[in-house]
């Protein structure tokens, strides 16, 4: 019995000495696996997933800005889109373009009105015993600028579909723009001085001056049909059909001088 239980423990402690063996050739291979030289590559790669973090968290931040924002776009675009709508409106019931030199004589007149302004200011403080009303210079006749007599929806609806056509209010309006731009510039050139214009314009100015002064034409502002060059008005079908609208409407007339088709400006009654 007890040479058997003595056998019994033996074998037990055998046992015991190859598992711890077993263990420390495990922890020996384990230690070769990982030398010492991979520290440096093991560190790199913590300091390399460390700045990755703090991408990833400052792209966090970024998107949450982002989010936060969206709410004020949107409010921004409405605002944006009920301006827009409000501009197309206007736009609808004002003329595309107005001409250059009749912009300016009413800043002109703007700015000479604001002068007069000022001149009586400073004059306030002295006792006035009589005012006597300022004479306005006399315009020189045919110096005046061109008259813009635009027309109406109403006066649009009430012509015949054959008549209208494809026609829009806006077209309309901007031909007669155009219109005064071209009576325009041909009063200017009638009224300039010969030394005061190119060579290459003289024959025109002579050719205009000498229509200026026919019958049914003196004194009103004109353009002939070979002036009709844009932007809105051109010598096509639907630049026909506006002259025959304009006619029909009483804003223009018609007569031949020459060889020359002459259209005049009328002045709103």
């Amino acid at each position: 019995m007890e040479a058997n239980e003595a056998g019994s423990s033996l074998e037990s402690l055998m046992l015991s000495f190859n598992t711890r063996i077993s263990q420390l050739q495990e922890l020996i291979i384990a230690r070769n696996m990982y030398p010492a030289s991979s520290v440096a590559d093991l560190s790199a790669v913590d300091a390399a997933v460390k700045v990755m973090e703090l991408q990833v968290q400052s792209i966090r931040n970024r998107l949450r800005e982002e989010i936060l924002a969206i709410p004020k776009a949107k409010r921004l675009i409405e605002a944006s889109v009920k301006q827009q709508k409000k501009l197309q409106e206007m736009s609808l019931h004002v003329p595309s373009h107005l001409p250059y030199k009749i912009s300016s004589s009413l800043s002109d007149a703007n700015d000479n009105s604001n002068s007069g302004h000022s001149k009586d200011d400073l004059g306030c403080g002295s006792v006035r015993v009589e005012e006597e009303p300022v004479a306005l210079p006399k315009e020189k006749k045919g110096r005046g600028p061109p008259p813009l007599w635009y027309i109406t929806a109403d006066e649009l609806g009430s012509l015949s579909s054959y008549m209208r056509g494809r026609l829009t209010l806006e077209k309309v309006n901007a031909a007669i723009n155009d219109m005064a731009t071209y009576a325009e510039a041909n009063a200017h050139l009638i009224s300039s001085a010969k030394k005061k214009l190119p060579e290459s314009m003289w024959e025109r100015a002579l050719e205009l001056r000498d229509i200026a002064t026919t019958e049914g034409v003196k004194g009103k502002h004109f353009f002939l049909e070979s002036d009709m060059k844009g932007p809105s008005l051109k010598i096509d079908n639907t630049g026909k059909a506006i002259l025959t609208v304009l006619r029909h409407l009483g804003r223009i007339s018609e007569t031949r001088v020459g060889h020359h088709r002459v259209i005049i400006l009328s002045k709103p009654h």
